[in-house]
C-alpha cells in the first residue's frame, strides 16, 4: 500500500501523486472538508475505476477540483453569478454547478450537460492540481452512502477490499476537522439554487409562522430601504431580537442588514462577517450606547454556534442579524424560545439579477 505523509515529504508526495494520475491511477488526498478521491477526469479508464471505488452511486455525477478560476474556465463557461462565487467566496467548501463546454464527459458530466466545480481551501490539493496541469475527480473518498472520512486509518479500515485494490496513492494529512460536506450552488440558469443543511427546517419554519411583510425589490437600495422599514415597524421597543436572514450568495441579506443599521442610527459601514462570525456595531438609544451584533453562521461548525458570541450578546439585551441563520435553525430556535426572545424570519430569493422576492414571518 502507498501512503505518504504529506506534512513530512510534500515534494515526494507532490511528485507520486502526479505520476500515479498521468498513469490513469486513483489517489486520495485532503480537502478543507474531508479525504476525496482524486482520478485524472479526462481520462476514462480512471473514471470508470472512480465509478468501480464508488459501487452504489446510480447516475449521481462526479464533481472536479481545479486549482483556479483559469483552470474552471479550459471546461465550463463561468456565467456573472458563477463569476460572483469565484471572485468573492473561493476558494473554500463550495462546489458551483456549470454548464460543459464540451471537453469532459460522464460522470463528471451531468444528464443535464453540467458540471460541479470544487475549488478547495487546501493548498496542498491546490499545489497538486497546479503541478498536474488539469483537474482531478473531487468526490468524497468514502464509498457511497457511507459517511465522510477524515481519517486515512478509518478509510482503509472501513473500505471494502475491492475498493482498497484500486487506490495507487494515500495522501496522508492526519485527521482532518470534521467540517461539513461541501455546500452545492447550481448557477447554469445564472441564479443560484442551494442545497445547504437546516433550509428544510427553516422553510417549516415560515409555513407555520405569520407572513407580515412581502415586497420584491427592484434594486440594492429598495433592499435596504426595506431594512429600515421593518426596522421602524418591529424594533422600536430595541429588546433583544433575533433577526434570522435567509438566502442564497448574493441574494441581499447584507443589504438588509445595511437597512436596519442605517434605521438604528449605525454610523459605521455595515459588511458581511463572514471572516468574523460577528461584527458589532455602535449606535445610540434614549441616551445609552448600544450594540447591533451582526452575525454569519457561513464557516461555523455544529459545536461552534454555543461559543460563537449569540448567547452573549442576547443577554446582554442586543439585536442580533444573523446570515445563514438556516443552518443552524433549529438551534437557534430552540434558544431564542429557552431565552423568550421573539425571532423574524426574512427569505429573500433570486427573481432576476437585480429584482429580490422577500418575505418577513413572525
Amino acid at each position: 500500500m502507498n501512503r505518504i505523509d504529506i506534512k513530512k515529504e510534500k515534494n515526494l508526495a507532490i511528485k507520486k501523486a502526479v505520476e500515479t494520475l498521468e498513469n490513469g491511477g486513483l489517489i486520495v488526498y485532503p480537502t478543507e472538508t474531508c479525504y476525496g478521491l482524486g482520478g485524472d477526469v479526462t481520462n476514462p479508464e480512471a473514471l470508470k475505476k472512480i465509478m468501480e471505488y464508488k459501487t452504489l452511486r446510480g447516475s449521481k455525477p462526479v464533481s472536479i477540483a481545479v486549482a483556479n478560476k483559469k483552470m474552471a474556465e479550459e471546461y465550463v463557461d463561468i456565467n456573472d453569478m458563477a463569476d460572483n462565487l469565484y471572485e468573492n467566496y473561493l476558494p473554500g467548501p463550495i462546489t458551483v454547478i456549470s454548464m460543459s463546454k464540451g471537453n469532459l464527459v460522464p460522470p463528471v458530466v451531468s444528464i443535464q450537460g453540467a458540471v460541479g466545480v470544487r475549488y478547495p481551501d487546501y493548498n496542498f490539493t491546490l499545489d497538486l492540481i497546479k503541478e498536474f496541469g488539469k483537474p482531478i475527480t473531487a468526490t468524497s473518498a468514502n464509498v457511497s452512502y457511507k459517511s465522510p472520512p477524515y481519517n486515512i486509518d478509518q478509510l482503509i479500515k472501513d473500505l471494502p477490499k475491492k475498493s482498497l485494490e484500486l487506490i495507487g496513492l494515500f495522501l496522508d494529512a492526519g485527521q482532518l476537522p470534521k467540517n461539513q460536506p461541501s455546500t452545492v450552488l447550481d448557477t447554469t440558469m445564472n441564479q443560484l439554487s442551494v442545497l445547504r443543511q437546516g433550509k428544510i427546517q427553516f422553510e417549516d419554519a415560515l409555513i407555520k409562522n405569520k407572513k407580515i411583510e412581502e415586497k420584491v425589490t427592484k434594486n440594492t437600495q429598495e433592499t435596504i430601504d426595506l431594512g429600515k422599514t421593518f426596522t421602524k415597524k418591529y424594533l422600536l421597543e430595541n429588546k433583544p431580537v433575533v433577526i434570522a436572514l435567509s438566502g442564497e450568495l448574493g441574494a441581499g441579506k447584507t443589504q438588509f442588514a445595511k437597512g436596519v443599521a442605517e434605521q438604528l442610527g449605525v454610523k459605521d459601514i455595515v459588511n458581511s462577517p463572514t471572516y468574523t462570525i460577528i461584527n458589532e456595531y455602535t449606535y445610540m438609544y434614549n441616551g445609552k450606547e448600544k450594540i447591533l451584533a451582526h452575525m454569519d453562521t457561513w464557516k461555523l461548525e455544529d459545536h461552534e454556534l454555543e461559543t460563537s458570541g449569540l448567547i452573549q450578546h442576547l443577554e446582554s439585551g442586543n439585536i442580533v442579524l444573523i446570515e445563514w441563520a438556516d443552518k443552524f435553525y433549529q438551534e437557534i430556535s430552540a434558544l431564542c424560545d429557552n431565552m423568550n426572545i421573539p425571532i423574524y424570519k426574512v427569505n429573500i430569493k433570486y427573481i432576476s439579477l437585480n429584482e429580490r422576492s422577500i418575505e418577513i414571518y413572525e
